[in-house]
């Protein structure tokens, strides 16, 4: 059949395209002056055009109601009036906020918070050197302790569904009359109040759970990450650490086929995840003596065949990872719709294998679910165990000591993610089984091994309790000690005690953030051994705590009911916040808004470990901001200073390093309230280490950075070289040779002045344009940037004799 001309467009390689032409070809300058560009970036929790503009009266000049460009009125046409902009640069903001925080059902985010947690692990790997085989080990392991995930929510919705509701309730006359929805499968009842087949029609609710998040995965594919970078014709680069990091790569925000792949073998673990909830209580009843052979047969070969498919989305897993190097638009076709359809024929099997009449079948106790949860949680301890020890093996080839926990950043975030699974999932049954058993005799109740893990949860609330005491502590005495240097800082002003402490205690606060390392290592490092105590407790015992420590001296059984009780109190509580913080965000925009800050922070990466997490809004932003400036760029032939404010600023270097590298010498760089060294670089060094931000500091034609040491996000970006974070360059020097600006005063003034008649506000994280030094830096950059292509700053050693021809070539275009 032939193809449509939209089809055809859709095959033609990206370097045809007339857009990647206009990005990647040099275009002659129109005649006469021509106006620059400041490209406005927000940060997390987002804003309104008109904010980041200061005029009411503002129009979209390209882009959706999602993510887009906007400009004044005043200014909707200024390229075609260049005369009227030589005074300053022509404003454009970037408004990418309903990215994270749009419409209600942003709310059913809140169910794939693990999932997005496990996720960041993946990006949270040292920086290494010459260790390719322990790099693929180390992403192999993240993703399959993401495919465990998939599997312990799909059993927790078994568990509700099959086990409490269907076996436990509905085979118990009492349980069951108390809940009429459950009468028809009420033993004796009907067709349905056979064991098996009341297991079979129970199924639904984990298959349309499985189908909802498969939904979500690829609704939000075609929303957010289906947007191609430009092609700027580089050719791909070996396997391994390139010059300028992995954020520079051609299909770094492009992971089309591997979230395809990795979203059908996450369907097709959770459809045989129910499959097997389905045959195995079947199989094991046909196993006893005097069975029927017929069925005994069935079921083994069923159960065969499960673990079959179950190897085959394993090895689907491990395959391969991403492909960075190219733009990789091929799909696994046959992979990625046979794997699913196969699951589901396994499960239909496995329903009507099960609602097969067995009229001696009767539900007594519970399912088998012990083992199960018992298996997931031994092997997410194995491979956050196993991936802590390929996290030191990547560190010692090249440690950085501002690394997170030495490298084991990515490790802890795992757990997490493994601890936040287990308590949503035991939440669940706890609060599922108070309801159906309403005066706890009824039924036998969740699994012992949840109700354990309920129990560590106390225990674990003491440690946080002691850490944040010490934090307080902390920063009692950094406020006292710091009051001696808000003194110096503002030396003209009359002495405020009160004002002094004030200004002190908010810098103090704001350097806990430092903190955040140690607190996760200790959290995780509780979280392990408590985890352990649990698992052995509820497979060892079989039994509860409070049970289990039934004839032991009276404090240590009084402290097992305590925390017993407890424990399923605080994950009800848990539970209970968690719908109606959703619910709350289904309905209220400010409440999404909230949580949308949330996804600011966590969506940034692109999903390599785990397809069913949130969205990453990166995918659709960094292509938008690098078409952007490499338009931009083209056309007028320079002059564009790229402004981008926290979380704005990781995606504005995440655009830079995009651009083709003679594109990159026609921007400048501003950054202010940057988290770039202090989180990203701490938590993901591989990414945005030392090295990386040296690169980007020499890429781009010149790169300031404002921070403020109130600020409990921002910080000093420390590019290796540059002068000392808290002083200035030297006199004469070029400001560009350095990135940090000296510490911004916050507040502006102390006390009352005529400039500030009233009290000026500590400002923190916020209002960075209302400082004086920000138009200084911007109107500096400006002024670097000339109509024409800036030479590159001279270059030294092996980077002139790498980028050589580059350098020369560019200055020969900057002097014609």
């Amino acid at each position: 059949m032939k193809r449509t001309e939209r089809s055809l467009r859709a095959d033609r390689p990206a370097a045809d395209h007339p857009a990647d032409r206009a990005a990647t070809r040099p275009r002659t300058p129109p005649p006469g002056p021509r106006p620059a560009l400041e490209l406005l970036v927000h940060g997390v929790g987002g804003t309104t055009p008109q904010e980041m503009l200061d005029d009411p009266h503002t129009v979209r000049v390209s882009g959706d109601d999602t993510a887009a460009l906007y400009r004044r009125a005043a200014d909707a046409d200024a390229e075609s009036r260049p005369e009227g902009h030589r005074d300053g640069p022509v404003p454009e903001a970037y408004v990418w906020c309903n990215l994270t925080s749009g419409d209600g059902s942003r709310a059913l985010w809140l169910l794939l918070l693990p999932f997005m947690v496990v996720n960041l692990a993946h990006w949270m790997r040292p920086t290494t050197r010459g260790r390719p085989r322990t790099v693929r080990l180390y992403g192999l392991l993240v993703r399959l302790t993401g495919l465990t995930l998939t599997v312990l929510f799909v059993a927790a919705a078994c568990e509700v569904a099959l086990d409490l509701a269907a076996w436990q309730c509905a085979g118990t006359r009492a349980c069951a009359a108390r809940h009429s929805w459950l009468g028809f499968l009420a033993p004796g009842a009907g067709w349905w109040s056979t064991p098996g087949r009341r297991l079979a029609l129970a199924a639904a609710i984990p298959t349309a759970l499985t189908g909802l998040l498969w939904y979500l995965s690829h609704r939000t594919w075609s929303a957010y990450e289906s947007q191609q970078p430009p092609h700027h014709g580089s050719a791909p680069e070996a396997e391994g650490e390139s010059a300028d990091g992995a954020l520079s790569r051609p299909g770094f925000w492009y992971g089309r086929r591997l979230v395809a792949r990795l979203r059908a073998a996450h369907t097709a673990v959770g459809l045989l995840t129910v499959a097997a909830a389905l045959a195995v209580p079947a199989a094991h009843f046909d196993r006893r003596p005097g069975g029927p052979a017929l069925l005994d047969l069935l079921g083994w070969l069923l159960q065969a065949a499960l673990a079959a498919a179950a190897a085959l989305v394993v090895g689907t897993v491990c395959r391969r990872g991403r492909s960075e190097h190219r733009l990789d638009r091929r799909l696994d076709r046959h992979l990625v719709r046979g794997l699913p359809l196969g699951a589901l024929l396994l499960l239909l099997c496995a329903a009507l294998y099960a609602g097969w009449a067995r009229p001696a079948w009767h539900a007594t106790g519970r399912l088998a679910a012990d083992a199960a949860f018992g298996s997931v949680t031994l092997v997410q301890g194995l491979l956050v165990i196993v991936l802590s020890l390929a996290s030191l093996a990547l560190y010692r080839t090249l440690s950085d000591p501002r690394a997170a926990l030495r490298g084991l950043g990515g490790p802890a975030v795992a757990l997490l993610a493994c601890a936040l699974g287990g308590v949503m999932t035991g939440g669940v049954a706890q609060r599922v089984a108070d309801w159906l058993d309403g005066d706890g005799t009824s039924i036998p109740g969740p699994p012992v091994l949840l109700t354990w893990q309920a129990s560590v949860i106390p225990p674990l609330l003491v440690v946080l309790l002691v850490l944040a005491a010490r934090l307080a502590l902390r920063a009692r005495r950094l406020a006292r000690a710091g009051e001696a240097a808000v003194a110096r800082d503002y030396p003209d002003d009359p002495p405020d005690p009160a004002r002094t402490h004030r200004i002190a205690r908010v810098r103090a606060l704001a350097g806990l953030t430092d903190e955040a390392p140690r607190v996760v290592g200790v959290t995780c490092a509780v979280t392990l051994l408590l985890g352990a105590v649990a698992l052995v407790g509820g497979l060892g015992f079989h039994t509860t705590p409070a049970q289990a420590a039934a004839g032991t001296p009276r404090f240590v059984a009084g402290a097992a009911d305590t925390a017993q009780a407890l424990g399923s109190w605080l994950v009800g509580l848990g539970f209970i916040l968690f719908v109606t913080w959703g619910r709350r965000a289904y309905k209220d925009a400010s409440a999404r808004r909230t949580i949308g800050i949330l996804w600011d922070v966590g969506t940034f990466w692109p999903r390599a470990a785990h397809p069913f997490a949130p969205p990453c809004y990166a995918e659709r932003a960094v292509p938008d901001l690098t078409w952007r400036m490499a338009t931009w760029t083209g056309a007028t032939g320079g002059r564009l200073v790229l402004s981008g404010h926290s979380q704005g600023s990781v995606l504005a270097a995440a655009a830079v390093w995009q651009l083709p590298a003679a594109a990159r010498r026609r921007v400048a760089l501003l950054t202010y309230g940057c988290p770039l060294e202090r989180l990203y670089g701490r938590w993901f060094p591989a990414h945005f280490g030392p090295a990386a931000l040296t690169a980007l500091h020499r890429d781009a034609d010149c790169w300031r950075n404002l921070y403020r040491l109130t600020d409990p996000i921002g910080g000093p970006v420390r590019v290796p070289g540059g002068h000392a974070p808290d002083t200035g360059p030297a006199p004469g020097a070029d400001p560009c040779d350095d990135v940090d600006r000296a510490p911004l005063k916050d507040p502006l003034a102390y006390g009352r002045t005529p400039a500030h008649p009233l009290p000026a506000p500590i400002l923190g994280h916020s209002d960075y344009r209302a400082d004086p030094a920000f138009a200084e830096e911007r109107a500096r950059l400006l002024a670097r940037l000339r109509p024409d292509l800036p030479a590159p700053r001279p270059a030294t050693g092996e980077e002139a004799d790498a980028d050589g021809s580059d350098a020369q070539g560019s200055a020969g275009r900057s002097s014609g």
